[in-house]
């Protein structure tokens, strides 16, 4: 039975609305600072720290809570008479309920040219040991540290009349001892700087105690168990309509969000996935164009795919986006014609997304984990070097680089033709480049599309010039690559015979 909490918050989303049902139900509450302002300001019954402890905050607020006042009314034993004894005497009173949720300092070291000073005035010190103090004594005392975690506690009390089961505090300690590693695993970070090879990676693994699991109906097959770890998945993806999502969805879906957030800036933009790979890729002056165009580069691979855009999807578009059997539409926004129509179909999936890039990527493998920075570097014009007779033209500049990120984000050995603007084939996830090269040739043939005057990307260099070659014969009439091959003058020479312009930009983007 609760009959006093302390609340502590730094994030005081729905800290109101809770002490409103915990005071209601008589439980007395004890609060600090901001918190128990806050509390005041909305008429909830609060007692301060300082009224418990008889001691006011001091150092700017760094000592508010370390106290035995309070300590003891948290780690109290309640099966132990010397206990009860001890704290009586000393006139404290047990607390069963602790309520908090510690400075943000993983968000703040996150931010650009944060100095140490900074740093440290967000190192919570009072908060975690509140933290552990209730979690190691969870047979008597509740502990919350997320306020993504009051509804279903709130829900619990209701049901059992104030009388939280063991099983749930034990669970809550838990929770609450992972918030607390992972807290401390951030400073220790912050401070040891966790580098390998000099490198400057700060590494920072996922365990699964500390964050959110989703389980998922199964993993890549059938036959494989599954679950989604979450960081910050719903921070960035919000799902709006349809069946959950399985392991495959969210594979595709994170291969989709990579490539739009290099569209993020640009015109109106879609691409289609199905498989880790784009199917097609458009911009446009509108988005029902950009769709068109980009679902017109292979008429069959889009089935069961995702549908991405940078823009709000408008009802125009929705409606010929609902031709499609589509496994997921994501996008920024859906307007509400749009958001209604493709609700028809139940198992759609429908997801509001934002933009923001990750710094870091790791894959778990035999043995290890790798672990490297995000492959976030966008080719700018002026890093472009013409190693040609030849020099491509403006439109040609633009298609060009279109077509590198296109290629960017399919599977090595990648080849992609586009011409004003829009994905006319795309060869990938071959071992041989002269392989996806013919292969994107062939689907360009298979579905229409002339590759006369259009531009070229692979996503590395030429080993040989047949893949230049063979580029070449189809009708592009510029390529842009990294270079770097010990036969890129063979490569070159290719190019000035058939009288096309080629690019180097020094950079390579496998995928695997």
């Amino acid at each position: 039975m609760i009959k006093r909490a302390l609340i502590s918050v730094y994030r005081k989303d729905g800290i109101t609305e809770f002490a409103k049902i915990l005071s209601g139900s008589g439980i007395e509450i004890i609060s600090t600072g901001g918190t128990y302002n806050l509390l005041k300001e909305n008429n909830i019954n609060v007692r301060s720290a300082e009224e418990i402890t008889g001691f006011p905050e001091i150092l700017n607020g760094r000592v508010k809570t370390l106290h035995p006042n309070i300590f003891a009314g948290i780690l109290s034993d309640r099966d132990n008479p010397d206990h009860i004894r001890e704290i009586a005497e000393k006139g404290i009173k047990e607390i069963d309920l602790v309520i908090v949720n510690l400075y943000p300092f993983e968000e703040t070291i996150a931010k650009e040219n944060i100095t140490d000073t900074e740093a440290i005035e967000q190192i919570d010190i009072g908060g975690v040991s509140l933290i552990r103090a209730a979690a190691k004594n969870f047979r008597h005392v509740n502990v919350l540290t997320d306020v993504d975690q009051y509804d279903e506690y709130i829900e619990l009390f209701k049901i059992t009349g104030n009388n939280i089961p063991n099983e749930y505090s034990r669970k809550l300690a838990g929770k609450a001892f992972s918030a607390t590693s992972r807290y401390d695993k951030n400073i220790s970070d912050y401070f040891t700087g966790h580098d390998f090879v000099n490198s400057g990676i700060q590494i920072d693994f996922p365990e699964t105690g500390n964050y959110k699991t989703e389980p998922l109906r199964y993993g890549e097959n059938p036959h494989q168990k599954a679950v989604l770890i979450k960081e910050d998945f719903e921070n960035k993806f919000e799902v709006l309509h349809g069946k959950e999502l399985s392991y495959n969805n969210i594979l595709d879906m994170d291969a989709a969000y990579n490539l739009i957030c290099e569209f993020e800036k640009s015109d109106p933009f879609c691409a289609i996935i199905k498989h880790g790979n784009p199917c097609g890729a458009a911009t446009a002056s509108d988005l029902n164009t950009a769709y068109n165009l980009a679902y017109s580069t292979d008429t069959l691979s889009p089935f069961g795919g995702i549908i991405i855009t940078n823009r709000k999807i408008d009802f125009k578009t929705s409606l010929d986006i609902d031709k499609l059997f589509s496994e997921i539409v994501i996008a920024p926004e859906f307007d509400e014609e749009a958001l209604t129509l493709l609700k028809k179909k139940k198992n759609r999936r429908l997801i509001r997304f934002i933009f923001s890039k990750e710094k870091y990527e790791y894959r778990k493998v035999t043995g290890g984990v790798l672990y490297q920075e995000k492959n976030n570097y966008e080719t700018l014009t002026e890093e472009l070097k013409v190693v040609t007779k030849k020099n491509p033209s403006e439109e040609e500049i633009k298609d060009l680089l279109f077509a590198f990120k296109i290629a960017k984000h399919t599977k090595s050995n990648a080849v992609v033709f586009v011409k004003c603007g829009r994905t006319l084939a795309i060869g990938g996830g071959q071992p041989s480049r002269i392989d996806s090269t013919k292969i994107a040739i062939m689907k360009a043939q298979n579905f229409g599309h002339d590759l006369k005057g259009s531009s070229a990307a692979s996503d590395a260099f030429f080993p040989f010039a047949d893949g230049l070659t063979e580029i070449a014969k189809a009708g592009a009439g510029s390529v842009i690559q990294p270079g770097g091959s010990v036969r890129d003058d063979e490569v070159i020479k290719s190019a000035d015979e058939n009288n096309i312009s080629m690019i180097f930009t020094g950079i390579r983007h496998f995928k695997h």
